[in-house]
């Protein structure tokens, strides 16, 4: 006869719950070979949502374009000190997404596309914190019935679009934000916090 001691139910509840984390989030491989459209011209974008939201270290800003890479509607957040998890995520950027922009739930096709833009410390290599937005973004893109676009980190070496390669040395994290014109319509109002800060609020408090 052997003793041994044997794993406490909480330690197990805490394994699984920590597996079932991880399997929420998309490796840079998975996210590449998911038909990810490219973006025009990736410093256009990063420049806009950083002129109109002003994101410091752990701000999310969420935004969806038309055809032609027009800003139809964003929002910024701040994420809460929860760990990485692709559905809490995708919950915080699906409640943004709806009180910004109506769904395209109807239509048989995307024709709008959600980018999203996080900016973090740390060099631009992926984490599995990235991994956790990607999972998240794609999710509420399916959910709002919008396209999934480009996952953008802004850390303080500048801007890097994940699973293309492409970035630049500004905007930064520390840069001042660049001016920009506007066009025949005014840029949309950024929209923060709300629902999503309640969503990961909940989680931290859990």
């Amino acid at each position: 006869m052997t003793f041994g001691l044997a794993p406490s139910s909480a330690a197990s509840m805490s394994t699984s719950a920590a597996s079932t984390s991880l399997a929420r989030m998309l490796e840079p491989a998975e996210w590449a070979a998911a038909g990810i459209p490219l973006l025009r011209n990736p410093r256009e974008v990063v420049s806009g949502l950083h002129s109109r939201h002003h994101p410091g270290p752990a701000t999310a800003v969420v935004a969806v374009l038309d055809q032609d890479e027009r800003l139809r509607a964003s929002a910024s957040f701040t994420r809460r000190p929860v760990p990485p998890d692709g559905w809490v995520f995708r919950n915080a950027l699906l409640a943004q997404l709806r009180r910004v922009i109506p769904h395209d739930l109807r239509r048989r096709t995307p024709v709008r596309t959600a980018v999203l833009l996080y900016c973090r410390d740390g060099d631009a290599r992926w984490t599995e914190e990235d991994g956790a937005w990607m999972w998240g973004l794609r999710d509420a893109c399916t959910l709002h019935g919008l396209r999934c676009g480009a996952y953008i980190t802004l850390t303080r070496d500048g801007w890097q679009v994940l699973g293309e390669g492409r970035g630049g040395r500004r905007p930064n994290l520390d840069s001042a934000p660049e001016p920009f014109e506007l066009s025949e319509s005014p840029p949309p109002s950024p929209r923060t916090g709300g629902a999503a800060s309640d969503v990961l609020r909940r989680a931290a408090a859990r």
